[in-house]
């Protein structure tokens, strides 16, 4: 009987449930050969053998007419089961309004008796089982075991059917995450976590399913939603993260949100939720706002970004990453004296124009692309180092950025000695500011790798002071050579009494680290005298010039030579 399926070994059990002995024999015969036959003479003997049978059954003959429990009565029992419910169910019956009840019940096929057909028999049999086990298995795969939201896959395939049956409605797609959650289950373990993410399953589907709503778990802390359009969300987030902080017992779970309102319906499934989560994940860590709706002006800031990630390999390869200097003149002698320059990276794009380095350091520093800029940065100020000495004649020390994700970057001190070699220039050429945020983050690990710096030659500065966290104890221990004034502070002394005065604790501060002070954002003469008044030894700023191409730059050391002779 190959054709119905049988040839392979696996014999399937199947239950017949039939009062009449001469009924269950002709059955039996009919399909023992093929499958592995169980009887039971009413619906409460078919009960019992459901529970004391540990092994499955693929399917259940069921006659309707029994004494004891009819079957009706049992496939309604049967179907409140949630252990047996999923079992396929034949009804064996001639009656029309018989078989309108099962299918109401439950039922999944019908036998006419009497069983005048075994070929009809078993054909219909192994199409029950064929599907109850074809379902079974879409089933599995269908759900996210967790939580019992829709996987991905099954996700996005119930979302273009919802659109197809009215492309007018106007529907959200949702992405919600809690943040930090990789620090609850580090906290409190990821049993723990697992019971947070099936409760947030939970709420969010008594929440939302007052209307159309579908779920997903794409991953990890993450929940997709699409839902009818509608307003109210905030409240909606502040009820949802305190319902979840007092289930877990926990001061504040916050739950952040992105959401992309009356989606386009011609655009993929795929990039309706990439658009919801980029406005998501816009506010991770942004504790003034729990919620981010994606907007044409975000879209357009995402394009942008977009942009740029993909043309920075361009942009280093075709030079159009421009490295202007600001110079720092000494203001404690007679007049001011050139002693080194800040490395500025500009972009000239070959479509765009001039790009701010506003639009882009922010971006590469959150993606770890700072890396191939900086890089490029150190590369370019070593060879401009090289080149004044070479046909000025001067030596300029040059101040470079180097960012978070270079200093936990296990190659740091090589790559910064091959460019030292490449160029023949020594380490106290190419100073390497840090910002003071970075030793806030990580002081530890970052006055190791700082501590070898040092030990190479170079000149660290700290830059932004005044703008992080570092405490007073900590400033003690951090190994640097040269503490920068904040320009916000420089700006605002002579407005703000409490800047002038935040400016003089700094000088204080470097003078008890027997460190020299440089003060940026310097604009006019005033501010310059102040300074000189307070002890500071180095500014920059638009007084003396603003950043500019190197080419410019050269009158400052041309001017610098004639001065001293």
């Amino acid at each position: 009987m190959s054709e119905f399926g049988f040839a392979n070994k696996l014999k399937r059990r199947i239950l017949i449930v039939e009062d009449e002995e001469i009924n269950r024999e002709i059955l039996g015969n009919m399909l023992s050969e093929h499958y592995d036959v169980s009887y039971a003479e009413n619906g409460q003997a078919a009960l019992d053998l459901l529970k004391e049978h540990k092994t499955g059954y693929s399917l259940i003959l069921l006659d309707l007419l029994m004494p004891v429990m009819s079957g009706e009565e049992f496939l309604a029992k049967l179907k409140a089961d949630e252990r047996c419910s999923s079992i396929p169910v034949i009804v064996m019956t001639a009656e029309i309004p018989a078989e309108v009840r099962s299918i109401k019940l439950g039922a999944d096929d019908f036998i006419p008796k009497p069983y005048d057909s075994p070929e009809v028999i078993l054909a219909r049999c192994e199409r029950i089982i064929q599907l109850y086990e074809d379902k079974s298995i879409i089933r599995s795969a269908e759900k996210d075991e967790l939580t019992e939201l829709f996987t991905r896959e099954f996700f996005q395939e119930y979302v273009r059917q919802i659109d197809s049956f009215d492309e007018s409605a106007s529907d959200d797609a949702v992405v919600l995450n809690i943040e930090h959650f990789h620090a609850i289950n580090e906290m409190f373990g990821r049993r723990v976590g697992d019971e947070i993410l099936k409760k947030m399953a939970d709420m969010l589907m008594q929440t939302f399913g007052n209307g159309m709503c579908i779920g997903c778990r794409p991953g990890d802390d993450y929940f997709y939603l699409y839902v009818d359009h509608r307003d109210g969300y905030e409240a909606i987030l502040t009820k949802l993260s305190e319902e979840l902080s007092s289930y877990a017992h926990m001061p504040r779970i916050r739950i952040r949100a992105g959401v992309y309102q009356n989606v386009d319906k011609h655009m993929s499934v795929d990039d309706r939720f990439d658009h919801a989560k980029f406005a998501c994940d816009g506010i991770r860590g942004d504790y003034t706002r729990q919620i981010n709706f994606y907007s044409k002006e975000l879209n357009d800031a995402d394009l942008y970004h977009e942009r740029l990630i993909n043309d920075i390999d361009d942009a280093i390869a075709h030079q159009d990453l421009i490295v202007y200097y600001q110079p720092k003149y000494g203001i404690q002698s007679d007049r001011p004296v050139l002693r080194s320059a800040e490395a500025l990276i500009r972009w000239k794009h070959p479509s765009l124009g001039m790009i701010s380095p506003g639009d882009f350091i922010p971006l590469f520093e959150s993606n770890g692309l700072i890396q191939k800029v900086d890089h490029y940065v150190w590369s370019q100020a070593a060879a401009q180092i090289r080149k004044w000495k070479d046909t000025l004649g001067f030596t300029l020390p040059v101040s470079v950025n180097v960012s978070r994700v270079d200093i936990y970057d296990p190659g740091l001190q090589d790559k910064l000695m091959k460019i030292l070699s490449e160029n023949d220039i020594s380490s106290k050429e190419l100073m390497l500011e840090i910002t003071e945020s970075a030793y806030a983050d990580d002081a530890k690990g970052l006055t190791e790798v700082v501590d070898e710096l040092r030990e190479c030659g170079f000149k660290i500065e700290m830059d932004d002071f005044g703008t992080g966290y570092s405490s007073l104890h900590m400033i003690t221990d951090i190994p640097i050579d040269v503490l920068k004034i904040d320009m916000g502070f420089i700006r605002k002394m002579h407005k703000d009494e409490k800047s002038l005065k935040l400016v003089e604790l700094v000088m204080d501060i470097a003078r008890f680290l027997k460190v020299p002070a440089v003060a940026e954002g310097v604009e006019d003469a005033s501010q310059v005298e102040t300074l000189k008044q307070m002890g500071c030894e180095l500014i920059q700023g638009y007084y003396f010039s603003k950043p500019v191409p190197p080419e410019e730059f050269e009158q400052f050391i041309i001017a610098e030579k004639e001065g001293t002779k």
